[in-house]
C-alpha cells in the first residue's frame, strides 16, 4: 500500500507537467507574450523559450511517470525556476496570468494572481521533496533511460521471434 503513495505522487506530478507543457506547446506565441510580461527574456529568444520550456516540461513529466532517472531533478529545477519567477512577479507587482497552464488557464480568468500559482508550485515542490525522501529511505532507484529502452527492445525482439 505504501508504495502506491510514491507512485500516485509521481503520476500526479508527471501528469500536471505533461498537461501544463502540452497546453503551452499548442500556442507558443501566446505563451511567449506571457513570458514577455516578466521582462527577463530577450525578445529574440521569446519563441524558442516558449517552445523549449514546455517541451522540457512534457519530457520531464513523461520521465516521472515511468520513474526515469533524472526526471525528478528536472521537475525540481523547473519548479525552482517557476517559484523564483512567480516570486519575482509578485515582488515587482505584476498583475498577469502566470501562464502555468497555457492560454486557457481558468485561474487567469478567475484570479489574475500570481500568489495562488506560487502556493500551488510550493505544494508541488513539497511533493518533489516527498519523492526524494521516499527514494532515499525507501531504497527506490529510478530506472535509467538506457535500461528502459533495452528492456523494451528485448521484449519486442522476443515477441517478434515468437511470431
Amino acid at each position: 500500500m505504501s508504495g502506491w503513495i510514491y507512485k500516485l505522487t509521481r503520476w500526479l506530478l508527471g501528469g500536471v507537467f505533461i498537461y501544463a507543457g502540452s497546453t503551452k506547446l499548442l500556442e507558443p506565441k501566446t505563451f511567449a507574450v506571457l513570458i514577455e510580461a516578466y521582462g527577463i527574456v530577450p525578445e529574440s529568444l521569446l519563441i524558442p523559450v516558449a517552445i523549449a520550456l514546455p517541451a522540457l516540461e512534457v519530457a520531464a513529466g513523461i520521465g516521472l511517470l515511468f520513474d526515469i532517472k533524472g526526471s525528478l531533478s528536472v521537475i525540481a529545477g523547473l519548479l525552482g525556476l517557476f517559484i523564483a519567477m512567480l516570486g519575482y512577479g509578485i515582488w515587482i507587482g505584476l498583475d498577469v496570468d502566470c501562464g502555468c497552464f497555457g492560454p486557457e488557464d481558468p485561474e487567469s480568468e478567475a484570479f489574475h494572481s500570481l500568489k495562488i500559482s506560487l502556493w500551488r508550485d510550493l505544494i508541488m515542490f513539497a511533493g518533489v521533496a516527498f519523492l526524494y525522501g521516499w527514494r532515499r529511505y525507501g531504497a527506490i532507484k529510478p530506472i535509467k533511460l538506457t535500461l528502459l529502452i533495452n528492456k523494451l527492445y528485448k521484449k519486442r525482439r522476443t515477441e517478434d521471434a515468437c511470431v
